[in-house]
């Protein structure tokens, strides 16, 4: 079996490769495990070199338009004996907003030529596409009701998020028409993400955790009374992994799914902090309100009942405090201020 990952040098990517190699066996739609027998990651820039190590793995770089195009001097992305695509590569939310061009390709032509570059192989293969919390936003004219359910309209109110939910419409209609086997996910905001900050708006999300315990200073955006919803990184590769497994009975409607979040506010996340790594890591919290940021971060909701995703056995997180230490025993190399997990 061959598995493409887009965005597969991103932290998500990476993750999600890890795991799929360490398993060696995947379970596509209900069906028997089968080997993993070749790895394709498509990203500007080259994986880990502990995933490059493993003869499995085969590294597409450079941008996925061109590369869907032919315009550059590698392999296809898919090719006949591709059985799934776990589709996470994307421009993020503040980029979108700040270049529209931007992110209509990388997250609307992207897609789209992905999926006719699947269709193509007229081997209906499975395609898990990689959606957003960001198809709900709050408005004046069309506010959010107080708990998202499985069945709440999106209302998208960024570049971001607009572009995310076409993307789920096109995914849903190739599989509709039969070309594709399609698995639309909605991703809660990740926390705590390795690495370095992104342009995503809720990349403080992660960073006032990871830079502290890293002893570097980070500012916060918004009020300590902002409520989120996130999601650890393990729980949200045990999504994306659920949906590619389950069986289309079990699975049900092509609409996305909603993944399981905590609910919690970014003051509450600087609490846990303290109780991790003491004040010493929230002393280097700077507050400094960024209107833009918190525009885009206060539309989304907060309060996320995924009652599909718990029939499949996806549940979210105990705390934030468990996602902290789980960051901390997951990443010793990035924690300078220490503590043990």
């Amino acid at each position: 079996m061959q598995v493409v990952i887009t965005g597969g040098a991103g932290f998500l990517g990476v993750r999600l490769a890890r795991t799929l190699l360490a398993g060696g066996r995947l379970s596509l739609a209900g069906a028997a495990p089968t080997p993993i027998t070749r790895l394709t990651l498509v990203d500007r820039a080259m994986p880990p070199a502990d995933l490059m190590a493993d003869a499995r793995v085969v590294a597409l770089t450079g941008d996925l338009n061109a590369l869907l195009e032919g315009k550059e001097a590698v392999a296809p992305v898919v090719t006949e004996d591709t059985a799934i695509v776990f589709h996470l590569a994307a421009a993020v939310s503040g980029e979108c907003e700040a270049d529209f061009d931007l992110g209509m390709r990388s997250n609307l032509d992207a897609t789209r030529a992905l999926l006719d570059a699947c269709r193509a192989l007229q081997t209906c293969p499975t395609v898990v596409f990689a959606s957003s919390l960001a198809v709900f936003g709050n408005s004046p004219e069309q506010p959010l009701p107080q708990t998202i359910e499985d069945d709440t309209l999106p209302t998208p109110q960024n570049s971001y998020g607009i572009q995310k939910f076409i993307g789920e419409q096109l995914v849903a209609d190739y599989t509709r028409k039969g070309f594709i086997r399609g698995r639309n996910v909605r991703l809660m905001t990740v926390s705590v993400r390795p690495g370095m900050p992104n342009g995503a708006a809720s990349s403080f999300l992660s960073g006032m955790i990871r830079e502290p315990l890293a002893g570097i200073r980070a500012s916060c955006p918004v009020a300590p009374d902002t409520a989120v919803a996130l999601a650890s990184p393990g729980r949200t590769v045990e999504g994306l992994l659920r949906a590619a497994q389950t069986s289309d009975a079990d699975w049900g409607p092509r609409t996305a799914l909603n993944l399981p979040a905590i609910k919690t506010t970014v003051g509450e996340m600087a609490a846990a902090l303290a109780r991790v790594a003491g004040t010493v890591a929230t002393d280097l919290i700077d507050w400094v309100p960024d209107p833009a940021i918190a525009a885009i971060v206060t539309r989304w909701p907060a309060n996320i009942r995924a009652t599909r995703a718990a029939g499949l056995g996806l549940l979210p997180d105990q705390d934030f405090e468990s996602i902290i230490r789980d960051y901390v025993r997951e990443n010793p190399y990035a924690v300078k201020l220490g503590i043990s997990p």
